[in-house]
């Protein structure tokens, strides 16, 4: 996104260069806001009205080929003996746990088939198979990020509280270590969403009771405990002699899905291109404004079925901020009618393939980490919108910490539900 002003660094050499100015701005008038508001609305009432038989046969189809995947995985593992058994086993098994948290978990969870009516798939009590508690997961994610996407000091996905994600987080010498934290966060990044809503950063700072943690620790304890002791004592158990392969097997299997599920969230927020807001800007935002919104601060990953498959189609992260609790197997389906959106009003479709998204977020993590007077300039926003005139109030806008303190309490809202043959 910047390029340094010093290209001589060796170890860095990807970083160097300069960003070619931006075009002028595109200058969305209030009409046109409002115009884009109404035409995803109706693109989305269209969709809901057709939801049917063949979301529900997808669904279930993918269930069943998950749990197929789980079983071959950990059946492979009793013949772990074998170098291919066990390498086939762990492929399966990575398999499973991918599925189950991206295109099932993570799309369950947000009300997507809430209107199927079907206990096992319903938001409010679904269970997947990772450490963070699902409570606190529809929080942290459902609520505080698909509400405040992108909006500085209010969506905490943005460096999850330890890396810097964005020029408009003040540099500090602790930011050096951008790339190591980032790394890490990949490595474990089921932890690190288990320990979202503790706001570590907070903790530190003094600006959250350490005995607030208390509700969040006693899911904490449950749920990875449970998570734990399958996949490190009961499974490995079950194999006899074959406990430490089958270990590592399973540890290996948690680790591939960590780095792909970080490797797809990262790429869908964070690549080159895509805005970040101020709370003044997003300040008593209309539903046009929300949409457009979402629309600047997301990236989509282009690729075959398979991989939209095995990343939830959360490669199609444009349309999932739009559409969360739409069955994300329709968003390639509306994917075009929203680019024609965006090329009607002259608005950037931020997409790519994977590397070249992949590479992209990496490249912010490491320039970043380096002080500001090391890097070019950010040049200003690509979209301007006319916004309505503010209407007069007895209290100013509220700060960061009263809305990051609501946050914090309020409950997810609930998804609708759509009957349907």
């Amino acid at each position: 996104m910047f390029g340094l002003s010093l290209p001589s660094i060796p170890f860095l050499p990807f970083l160097s260069g300069s960003r070619a100015p931006d075009p002028d701005p595109v200058v969305l008038s209030r009409e046109q806001v409002e115009d884009i508001g109404r035409e995803l609305d109706a693109l989305r009432d269209r969709t809901v009205a057709s939801l049917g038989a063949d979301d529900r046969e997808y669904i279930y189809r993918v269930i069943k080929a998950q749990r197929g995947f789980e079983v071959a995985g950990r059946g492979l593992l009793f013949l772990g003996f074998l170098p291919p058994a066990w390498i086939a086993g762990v492929a399966a098994l990575s398999v499973s746990k991918i599925l189950d948290n991206m295109e099932i978990g993570h799309n369950v969870m947000h009300g997507q088939y809430d209107w199927m009516r079907e206990p096992g798939l319903n938001s409010r009590v679904f269970e997947w198979d990772t450490v963070c508690p699902s409570d606190q997961w529809r929080h942290s994610h459902n609520y505080v990020h698909h509400t405040y996407t992108n909006i500085l000091d209010m969506d905490r996905d943005i460096g999850y509280g330890i890396l810097r994600m964005d020029p408009a987080q003040p540099w500090k010498p602790y930011y050096l270590g951008n790339p190591l934290y980032a790394a890490a966060l990949m490595l474990l990044f089921e932890w690190g969403v288990m320990l979202h809503d503790a706001e570590a950063d907070r903790l530190l700072a003094g600006k959250r009771d350490l005995r607030e943690l208390g509700p969040l620790a006693r899911g904490w304890w449950h749920k990875a405990g449970r998570q734990v002791l399958k996949d490190y004592l009961v499974f490995p158990l079950l194999t006899g002699p074959l406990f430490v392969p089958t270990l590592l097997g399973n540890a290996t299997a948690n680790l591939v899905r960590n780095v792909w599920a970080f490797s797809v969230i990262f790429c869908g927020h964070f690549p080159s291109g895509v805005q970040s807001f101020t709370e003044e800007e997003t300040a008593d935002e209309t539903r046009g404004e929300w949409y457009v919104r979402q629309l600047l601060g997301s990236a989509n990953i282009t690729g075959s079925p398979l991989m939209h498959l095995m990343t939830g189609n959360l490669s199609h992260q444009i349309e999932h901020h739009l559409f969360p609790d739409l069955p994300a197997r329709r968003y390639p389906e509306i994917a075009p009618q929203v680019r024609a959106l965006c090329e009607k009003h002259g608005l950037p479709y931020n997409t790519g393939g994977l590397l070249r998204q992949v590479a992209s977020v990496w490249r912010k993590i490491f320039t970043l980490a380096l002080p500001p007077s090391w890097v070019s300039e950010p040049s200003e926003s690509s979209v301007v919108i006319e916004r309505r005139p503010r209407p007069a109030q007895s209290d100013p806008v509220p700060t960061a910490e009263r809305r990051a303190d609501a946050a914090r309490t309020a409950e997810p809202p609930r998804t609708l539900v759509h009957d349907t043959v």
